[in-house]
């Protein structure tokens, strides 16, 4: 095996994919996708890339972190010619109305789930970062940056757990280099890591301090809400010296579920176990009698915003699948239809004085 290729992730499932594509082409690793093509990492350089016609046709579009069959021909142009089986991807749903799906990255080993330990801090925001992690099969481990500006961090850290205990959580300072060694394990040739959070909390600085040198352009805090101004604009896989794959994210704005239906139960064991107990097997946890839930939250071992931030990824969650299937989707128009109905009935009933 290359030692190129094997730093960049290359193994033996890519190998066996690739097998019908060895005559006439090579393989590589997609770094970043723009309109015109790819960059892409071969086992010499990395080099540009444009997608095949017949690739755009059949819908098979690059995504950051794919390995793709290249070839290159007489004027130096490099074409990609078929995506290989991804390991995995993580995605989520198109942002604005449409319903469609958007994958993020693919073939990622561990993904840093990074936030400030700033007022960015947010216990929700997390919980849906863990759902389409685990989700995906990818490990999860929370990185809280900014640990200089922070007054109590074993408190912050001790809050991450409470929502997240089966998660490594690392307090670091990119810009002050503390904390970055207990990163080192995750950072292996052969390995990818993914740097998921929103603009601001220092995925660019981090890269720099782990790569030392200034590769990635970085912003400045903002006083009035302690956020970072937005730098990253482009979706990148990086060779770190030190060993492995980081690719950064632009800030993600929104990040809505796709298909997350295992990573929520994943990382809402607590609520899933306590919701297996309630005398009605389907409680609907509002004011049934024997509902574990209810208890939970009034004897305090569960605190109400956890369950209300379940309930709302829930929901959204099965507002994405009623898109996706057309006949849940006929279902819910016909149920909304027969309620529009009995309230006129009630309506007319009420000005019939009956």
């Amino acid at each position: 095996m290359d030692p190129v290729l094997k730093k960049l992730g290359w193994n033996a499932f890519f190998g066996e994919s690739f097998r019908e594509y060895v005559v006439g082409h090579e393989p590589g690793r997609i770094s970043s996708v723009n309109r015109n093509g790819c960059k892409v990492y071969t086992k010499n350089s990395e080099v540009s890339a444009r997608v095949s016609g017949r690739l755009r046709q059949d819908g098979h579009i690059p995504a950051v972190g794919d390995w793709a069959a290249i070839s290159e021909d007489n004027t130096g142009t490099c074409t990609i010619h078929a995506i290989l089986p991804r390991k995995n991807k993580i995605s989520r749903k198109d942002a604005g109305r449409a319903t469609g799906e958007q994958v993020i990255v693919t073939n990622v080993d561990i993904a840093f789930i990074m936030t400030s330990l700033n007022r960015d801090l947010n216990m929700r925001r997390l919980e849906r970062y863990l759902a389409i992690v685990r989700q995906s099969g990818v490990d999860p481990v929370i990185v809280l940056n900014k640990s200089d500006i922070c007054s109590d961090v074993d408190a912050r850290i001790n809050d991450v757990l409470a929502i997240a205990p089966d998660v490594p959580v690392y307090a670091i300072s990119a810009t002050g280099n503390v904390g970055m060694g207990s990163l080192s394990p995750y950072l292996q040739d052969g390995k990818t890591v993914v740097l998921l959070g929103s603009s601001g909390v220092g995925k660019s600085t981090l890269i720099n301090a782990l790569d030392g040198v200034e590769r990635q352009k970085v912003g400045e805090i903002r006083e009035d809400d302690s956020r970072g101004r937005h730098i990253t604009t482009v979706r990148e896989l990086i060779l770190l010296k030190m060993g492995g794959v980081i690719i950064d994210n632009p800030g993600i704005r929104e990040l809505q579920l796709w298909d997350a239906s295992d990573g929520l139960l994943t990382t809402f064991l607590d609520v899933e176990e306590l919701a297996a107990k309630c005398k009605f097997s389907d409680c609907q946890h509002e004011t049934e009698p024997g509902c574990m839930i209810k208890k939970a939250i009034a004897e305090g071992t569960l605190p109400e915003v956890r369950f209300e931030s379940y309930r709302k990824l829930q929901r959204e969650l099965l507002a994405v699948e009623r898109k996706k299937n057309p006949d849940l989707q006929r279902a819910e128009k016909k149920k909304w239809k027969k309620i529009g109905i009995m309230a006129k009935e009630i309506q007319n009933r009420k000005k019939r004085g009956m």
